[in-house]
């Protein structure tokens, strides 16, 4: 092994140029405007920083977020959860349609589909205009945010749980019902725990 030089072969072709390229794309999207923001900010005082955070608008804007949030996972932690069990536990017609149906709002941009649903849910789209007549508004509103964020969502917690149930013996649940265990009861204290 005398003067022979060690071959650095990298297992990606061109990482160095793909790495600058992804730094430079995350400091343009990322990095740069976050810093706006601080730099922004370290010129207020603490009185003007309260006043901008505790502003009518802006605790508004907090509510709505973090109220429309709040549903929106209630509402994935239950669907979520039901459809990944009927996909992993039963075989029925148009099973792999449902379960490529899940991946919809992972193929299609975020601004994509909130321009649809929008398209949809307005005063008159396909299911607004059943709606309006009942004096409820969806389109631009936190009725119509939930809504998208549960749209969004969803795949994720559906495509989380799923293998997590797949790999579940059934022999534990077999066992709880052979126990005496009823369902809801095997539900909570053996499968929901997993």
């Amino acid at each position: 092994m005398k003067g022979s030089k060690r071959s650095s072969r990298r297992v990606l072709p061109g990482f160095g140029l793909s790495m600058g390229f992804t730094i430079f794309y995350l400091g343009l999207l990322v990095l740069i405007p976050l810093a706006a923001v601080f730099i922004k900010t370290s010129g207020l005082s603490w009185i003007q920083f309260w006043d901008t955070v505790t502003a009518p608008r802006v605790l508004a804007s907090y509510k709505v977020s973090f109220l429309t949030s709040f549903f929106a996972a209630l509402v994935n932690l239950v669907f979520g959860l039901l459809v990944a069990w009927v996909l992993v536990r039963y075989q029925f017609p148009g099973r792999r349609l449902i379960d490529s149906l899940v991946d919809l709002p992972f193929a299609l941009p975020t601004a994509v589909a909130g321009i649809a649903l929008t398209a949809i849910y307005a005063p008159n789209g396909w299911i607004g205009r059943y709606l309006e007549p009942l004096g409820i508004k969806v389109a631009f509103s936190p009725i119509g945010i939930t809504i998208a964020l549960i749209f969004i969502g969803l795949p994720f917690v559906v495509r989380t749980v799923q293998p997590v149930l797949q790999d579940m013996e059934q022999d534990m649940e077999e066992a709880a019902a052979m126990l005496g265990a009823y369902r809801l009861r095997t539900f909570l204290t053996v499968i929901l725990p997993t």
